[in-house]
């Protein structure tokens, strides 16, 4: 192997090696009620329903997560700034604006799978 070719082979290796892995989690989501619009969340931002925001019992403040909706295959891109939901089984609360993305804004909960890259 000459010299080139294993500095390559080591810089390919060294982005890989940087690279997050990918994480999913898979659950019910639900969404805000209109009531907690203006009001201030975990992360001390205020809460606005019209932006593609949620909540996630553990996820850092402002890590960016893509729901799917497992029913219609719908996906919205969210960034985490609130704690919660606090209901058995449901993983992400979601902003009624991410909702209407993905279509369960009329049911009020539906299978979601979420996925977002660790942080380490």
């Amino acid at each position: 192997m000459s010299f080139q070719n294993f500095t390559y082979f080591l810089v390919v290796l060294t982005f890989l090696g940087a690279c997050s892995p990918k994480v999913t989690q898979s659950g019910k989501a639900s969404y805000y009620a209109d009531k907690f619009d203006g009001r201030k969340t975990a992360s001390g931002e205020v809460f606005r329903n019209h932006k593609l925001t949620a909540a996630h019992k553990t996820l850092p403040f402002g890590t960016k997560v893509k729901v799917t909706n497992l029913n219609n295959g719908k996906t919205v891109k969210v960034r985490v700034n609130d704690r919660g939901p606090f209901v058995a089984g449901r993983i992400i609360d979601l902003s009624k604006q991410a909702a209407k993305k993905i279509d369960i804004d009329k049911v009020g909960v539906a299978r979601v799978t979420i996925s977002y890259k660790k942080k380490k």
